[in-house]
């Protein structure tokens, strides 16, 4: 049985016990809950132990990665410039989609009461006004910053730190970042053995709050399946006008272009399975030249996944939608910025291992309990496929970008 289909099965079990005992005895279901909830606050705990090393090394490997790419010459700067361009687009509409989305079902205020027993409290619960939120940004102390999960001013301590390493000395930053890569590739390891107990956690989790709420829970995650899907086809479609307007394609030529990716990409559920029949779109179906599609694709593969800061973002605000908290706009945006750079450094990251190292801090970030994470990591695989469909659009919307770009400067321009 796969990974993904244990953590189903614990989370199907554990709902159908809490629906069962809270359908019998309410009093023997809530004694039920309290029991097993410790389980589950464990298991949360343990996640959330790994995320403040793992980020701050995740950052500075991905700043220093992107810095060697773009190091290769004009095209890839410009392929990073487009990605950081079209990944910052696409937070920033989750970050206004999402609760506009999330707004049109109605709240259950019994969920509150039920995800309050088993919660991990976030590391902010007040949100700062707009000022408090700008000169956080910046730690005066980066060790108090890791010591409070104070996400946004980690990260950005982690991009000067990331910066600073592109100009030392080349052997003293290769030995600094192998140590940074050793701290996140052994945080990824406690992290594979938490998730190896993961159908107990979510079991704990979910059979506690049913317990309590009934149907909420589980009605609330089928609302964000369905926002999640909805927001990354929405960012899919989106990828047509950038093409259009900023690739100088037609609409006629590129969308049949796109199909024989977005299949294998469906069928796969993986981008680098897709790339062979990107490379073959680009070249064959719509002519770019193959130093742009042959750098460009792979580095897109690489680094850049369209979807992930849609998804971090939306599991901020579905988290505070069910707890019936309004996010201010510096939240949001402090969210979606902290999504892009994040996304930047987990490209890499395998499967569920994914979720806890990135939806963990935007969460945080944005002073939101985390209870309903555990849950969440349960159900984000279904919507997988519409994420690497709407991935591989991306990096053909920004090959196109790519391409026009170079064509403007002049194709028989030397790249140094």
């Amino acid at each position: 049985m796969s990974a993904t289909s244990r953590v189903l099965t614990g989370l199907a079990a554990g709902a159908v016990i809490g629906l069962l005992l809270a359908g019998w005895n309410e009093t023997a279901a809530l004694q039920v809950a309290n029991v097993v909830q410790p389980i589950g606050k464990l298991w949360l705990n343990a996640l959330q132990m790994t995320v403040v090393p793992l980020v701050l090394a995740l950052v500075v490997v991905g700043v220093n990665t992107a810095s060697d790419a773009a190091a290769s010459g004009r095209i890839a700067r410009r392929a990073i410039v487009t990605f950081l361009l079209i990944l910052t687009g696409g937070a920033l509409f989750a970050a206004l989609a999402a609760p506009l989305v999330f707004s049109l079902f109605p709240h259950n205020p019994a969920l509150v009461v039920a995800l309050d027993h088993a919660s991990v409290p976030a590391a902010a619960q007040a949100a700062p006004n707009w000022i408090d939120t700008l000169v956080a940004i910046v730690p005066s102390n980066a060790i108090m910053a890791a010591a409070q999960s104070a996400m946004l001013p980690l990260v950005v301590f982690a991009l000067f730190l990331g910066f600073a390493l592109t100009r030392i000395e080349p052997a003293r930053r290769a030995m600094l970042v192998e140590f940074f890569q050793a701290i996140a590739d052994a945080m990824i390891v406690i992290v594979r053995w938490v998730l190896w107990v993961a159908p107990l956690g979510v079991f704990a989790l979910i059979l506690s709050v049913c317990a309590r709420s009934g149907l909420g829970m589980l009605s609330a995650l089928g609302v964000y399946v369905l926002v999640e899907c909805l927001l990354y086809l929405s960012v899919t479609v989106m990828m047509l006008p950038v093409a259009l307007f900023f690739g100088g394609e037609r609409l006629r030529r590129f969308v049949p272009a796109l199909v024989p990716a977005q299949v294998v990409a469906i069928s796969t559920q993986s981008s680098l399975a897709s790339l062979p029949a990107m490379l073959e779109s680009a070249d064959r179906r719509l002519g770019y030249p193959k130093q742009v599609a042959a750098l460009v694709l792979p580095m897109a593969v690489s680094l850049f996944r369209l979807t992930s800061p849609v998804q971090y973002v939306t599991s901020a605000v579905f988290i505070a939608w069910a707890y019936g908290v309004d996010l201010s706009t510096a939240q949001l945006l402090a969210g979606a910025l902290l999504a892009v750079v994040i996304s930047l450094g987990s490209v890499g990251l395998p499967g569920q291992v994914t979720f806890v190292a990135t939806n963990l801090p935007v969460a945080q970030a944005m002073g939101l309990p985390l209870s309903p994470l555990g849950l969440m990591l349960a159900v984000d695989t279904i919507p997988d496929a519409l994420a690497t469909l709407g991935n591989v659009t991306g990096d053909l919307a920004a090959t196109s970008v790519v391409n026009r770009q170079s064509r403007q400067v002049g194709n028989g321009e030397a790249e140094p």
